[in-house]
């Protein structure tokens, strides 16, 4: 498949303790044409991941701190469509076979040659923009173009984790429209479909690109993962949410919204701690709903 790859869309970061090959590797790789990061250890690659979007990593095996098998690991869990290229010295006693079967999309040879490393970039970087785009299609809703359920029960749970290690605050939004059915019923189904997509908008329009992640929890209801975020802010989001909603003026439809802090209970196994967290923000959703309030924060 001759598939054009955008290089500047994709971000190459090089991982290597020893800063003149740091230095020359992203050099070289600026010099093709793709965006570069660099990072000195591994330690040092997942906090620039943990703010910057990558595509790609290309990192030495042998590092203070974090080595680089112990990098793919992390990447591999918490950063599953971030490809990972090792990269060692004929000395290295890390071999194809292993590197691959843990994770790693190659592997390369040090010292790097121009020719296949600029190869070696071409193939992985096709793949990936393949492997997203298919991806892409299999966790989108095609009617407002928001992620899927899917896609919600795989980022959840590695949202709430990645807060628990990070320590910072989660919150999770479940939105449902009040009265769709009898407006659907009344209007028609392609009328459903245009109250449906446009809170697909205002879900876009209101949450922060590259940070909150929306999504068609099913039929119409939504919901939103916000990180990062106080009390405060994700009160205010919701808020906006509602006013552009009710400006639309979808007959008598309204937005329920209820929103739950997602801590981490470790004394639970995951999938069970997970059931809880999403019962809290659906719970305080139906009290939203039945008071006719606009939303609902449960608080544990």
């Amino acid at each position: 498949m001759n598939q054009e790859i955008d290089k500047q869309n994709f971000v190459v970061m090089v991982v290597d303790d020893d800063p003149t090959i740091l230095t020359s590797l992203t050099l070289l790789i600026s010099s093709l044409g793709y965006r570069t990061l660099s990072a000195k250890d591994g330690i040092n690659a997942l906090e620039l991941l943990n703010s910057q979007i990558c595509d790609l990593i290309i990192t030495d095996v042998v590092m203070p701190r974090m080595d680089g098998l112990e990098l793919l690991h992390h990447v591999r869990e918490e950063y599953p469509t971030t490809g990972v290229i090792i990269a060692t010295g004929y000395s290295s006693r890390a071999s194809y076979a292993e590197v691959i079967r843990a994770g790693a999309i190659d592997f390369i040879k040090k010292p790097i040659e121009h020719a296949e490393l600029e190869a070696k970039l071409t193939r992985a970087l096709r793949e990936q923009q393949m492997l997203r785009e298919l991806e892409k299609q299999s966790l989108c809703d095609e009617l407002t173009g928001l992620l899927n359920r899917r896609a919600f029960d795989k980022r959840f749970p590695r949202e709430v984790e990645r807060a628990a290690r990070q320590h910072y605050p989660l919150y999770l939004a479940i939105l449902d429209v009040d009265r769709f059915k009898n407006y659907n019923d009344t209007f028609g189904h392609q009328a459903g479909d245009k109250v449906l997509a446009a809170v697909g908008d205002i879900l876009h329009l209101c949450t922060r690109n590259n940070v909150d992640t929306c999504f068609r929890y099913g039929g119409d209801e939504f919901a939103v993962i916000l990180p990062q975020t106080s009390i405060s802010q994700a009160i205010k989001v919701i808020e906006r949410i509602l006013q552009r909603f009710r400006k639309m003026g979808f007959g008598d439809t309204d937005i329920s919204i209820g929103m739950a802090p997602c801590a981490r209970d470790n004394a639970l196994p995951l999938s069970e701690d997970m059931a809880q967290l999403i019962d809290r923000a659906d719970k305080a959703m139906y009290r939203a709903k039945a008071k006719g309030i606009g939303w609902v924060i449960n608080n544990p």
